[in-house]
């Protein structure tokens, strides 16, 4: 079986993996999770690639999906070849299934980007938002004003200026 586990069709076939998943093809998702294992592919890295899959394309859609993927990957460490093959199946067809959102991803590459391009230093972080564990720190703002609400009413803002 012609199959490179460092050039062109080891990504090839990972990419197919989480194209498919990404597409909610949970027949194709677990043909490319065996063939990549068939072609004698580490089970970690395809593990690793669910996991990431699991953030990335299905992310707040369904969050169980990464505890899932994370536990699969550790299943895989744990017990490894050949009896992980069936976790990792199982994995592939489950986040394909899974609802998808890539919500978070979006917005992480978002301010990624606004980062990058962001001329001279930073913004300071907020007083308010400050670690303040000296009386000093205390004593020039740090921390005034802030709530341990889960809800904050207060008017303060907590993303810097600009």
């Amino acid at each position: 079986m012609l199959y490179d586990r460092q050039g062109e069709e080891h990504y090839n076939i990972a990419s197919a993996i989480q194209k498919s998943i990404r597409a909610s093809d949970d027949n194709a998702a677990l043909y490319w999770t065996t063939r990549a294992l068939h072609g004698g592919e580490d089970p970690l890295f395809i593990a690793r690639r669910l996991v990431r899959t699991a953030a990335e394309d299905i992310g707040l859609g369904d969050p169980n999906a990464l505890v899932e993927a994370v536990a699969c990957m550790q299943g895989c460490q744990q017990i490894g070849m050949p009896e992980c093959d069936v976790l990792l199946a199982q994995c592939a067809v489950r986040l394909a299934r899974a609802d998808k959102s890539t919500e978070v991803y979006r917005a992480m590459k978002s301010v990624q980007n606004s980062l990058r391009q962001a001329k001279g230093p930073l913004p300071p972080v907020p007083l308010h938002l400050r670690n303040a564990p000296t009386k000093l720190m205390k004593d020039l703002g740090y921390g005034k004003g802030y709530n341990t609400r889960h809800r904050d009413a207060s008017g303060l803002t907590y993303m810097p200026e600009g």
